[in-house]
């Protein structure tokens, strides 16, 4: 039996938190394993239980969604945070994913998106509405043109490229040398030099260097 997404709850509305769990928990491939009522609960339980995911509200008392996100993403990297917000602006976009979530969800949304989100960041993917990627990439290239932000990509070899844009879909090690035809060790050393060539520190950020690279279009 495949083990189940365990997902931990970190709101300040219980009735939300109530109609999210039921939610999580009618699907057999994922449980909520934990709840949280403000951003400092929140960090305590992720470190203490251990999620797969973090489905994380934005605004609470105490301690915000984003900082949150900045604590648990320190002190457990392994583990992914979902920000759901019912904003869709450019301007709230940037800081969920500099705080280091892998994604967002609308609340507007949540009955039709979250699930698919959830399963999408717990497979170390990024989840993004297609006008989100546009904005990135519409950021990225603004940065390029003003001279921010060179293009280390054509330093990449064509090898590299191929395993970054796998690495972004969230393949593991594994997944990917058996279609590349490598070992999990020598595709471990090209996502260090990837990682190194790009200045990359966290495999969010490597998604979000292939999203406004316009590397994943075509699967988005």
């Amino acid at each position: 039996m495949t083990q189940k997404i365990r997902v931990l709850l970190v709101d300040d509305h219980m009735i939300v938190r109530v109609g999210l769990k039921a939610l999580i928990n009618a699907e057999p491939d994922m449980e909520v394993i934990g709840e949280a009522e403000n951003g400092a609960e929140g960090v305590a339980a992720a470190v203490a239980l251990r999620p797969d995911v973090v489905v994380m509200d934005i605004s609470m008392p105490v301690m915000d969604g984003l900082e949150a996100t900045r604590r648990i993403r320190q002190e457990r990297p392994e583990v992914q945070v979902l920000i759901l917000t019912v904003h869709a602006h450019e301007k709230y976009l940037f800081p969920v994913l500099k705080a280091g979530a892998a994604g967002y969800v609308l609340k507007s949304t949540v009955d039709t998106e979250l699930l698919d989100a959830i399963r999408t960041v717990a497979r170390g993917g990024a989840f993004l509405y297609p006008s989100a990627t546009r904005m990135l990439l519409e950021d990225y290239i603004s940065q390029v043109n003003s001279g921010v932000a060179p293009d280390a990509y054509e330093n990449l070899s064509e090898r590299e490229r191929e395993v970054l844009k796998l690495l972004a879909l969230g393949y593991t090690a594994a997944q990917i040398g058996e279609k590349l035809a490598l070992s999990p060790k020598t595709v471990e050393t090209y996502r260090t030099r990837i990682m190194e060539k790009l200045n990359l520190s966290s495999r969010p950020d490597l998604v979000q260097y292939a999203l406004k690279r316009g590397l994943l279009s075509e699967y988005t």
